[in-house]
């Protein structure tokens, strides 16, 4: 399925059918937390953390995306992602954008 951040796709005519958003709720795990920390003394990347948000935006993307096979989609067009805490130690990320199908 292809997936784009504009509003539109290049050579094809499509119609809309409708937002399609896939999300997960993730926690953090008391060992990166420990790693996170002594991270922060000494500066650089989380890898951890980092890694954590990749896959949970991969989970969110491939929800959105069985929501649109779910109705027949060819494509989703203006692809977001938005990441919210739910408390100290929750988040989640909603992947989201309007599916289309191909005009023939």
């Amino acid at each position: 399925m292809l997936i784009v951040n504009t509003d539109f796709i290049s050579g094809k005519e499509i119609e809309t059918v409708q937002l399609v958003k896939g999300s997960i709720v993730f926690s953090k795990n008391v060992v990166r937390d420990i790693f996170a920390g002594l991270k922060t003394i000494i500066g650089g990347e989380i890898a951890g953390y980092s890694e954590m948000m990749s896959e949970a935006r991969q989970k969110a993307t491939e929800r959105m995306i069985q929501e649109a096979k779910s109705i027949g989609a060819d494509a989703i067009i203006n692809v977001r992602y938005s990441t919210s805490s739910l408390m100290a130690s929750a988040a989640e990320i909603i992947a989201y954008g309007t599916a289309v199908r191909y005009k023939k």
